[in-house]
């Protein structure tokens, strides 16, 4: 089997885990941000075989300059989204925490 059939390559930002949903990026952001042992990804991401992560790392080492700029785009856009998140929160999120503030008041005063 060539490396590459270990993976759907959907978009130029959408590399996927072949018969998952799983990203890449998933993958790799937890052992190479995280320093989570390979084994522990798999128990992690139950649709993605032990094979697998070990073929996405082995991906990533075969092609460290592209799949380090995919992963620093993917990085990009999730800060991103984080922000306008922060920024624009949708009105539940907005209740949730009003309601949380509520409680611990209740709390702190009692």
């Amino acid at each position: 089997m060539q490396l590459e059939e270990y993976f759907d390559f959907l978009a130029p930002d959408d590399i996927r885990v072949k018969g998952t949903r799983v990203g890449i990026e998933s993958i790799l952001y937890e052992h190479l941000h995280r320093d989570q042992p390979l084994e522990a990804i798999a128990a992690q991401f139950p649709s993605v075989t032990l094979e697998q992560v070990y073929a996405t790392v082995l991906y990533y080492l075969r092609h460290k300059e592209s799949v380090s700029a995919y992963l620093a785009k993917w990085l990009d856009y999730c800060l991103a989204a984080e922000q306008a998140y922060e920024q624009d929160p949708p009105p539940v999120a907005v209740r949730l925490r009003q309601l949380r503030a509520d409680r611990e008041s209740v709390e702190v005063a009692s």
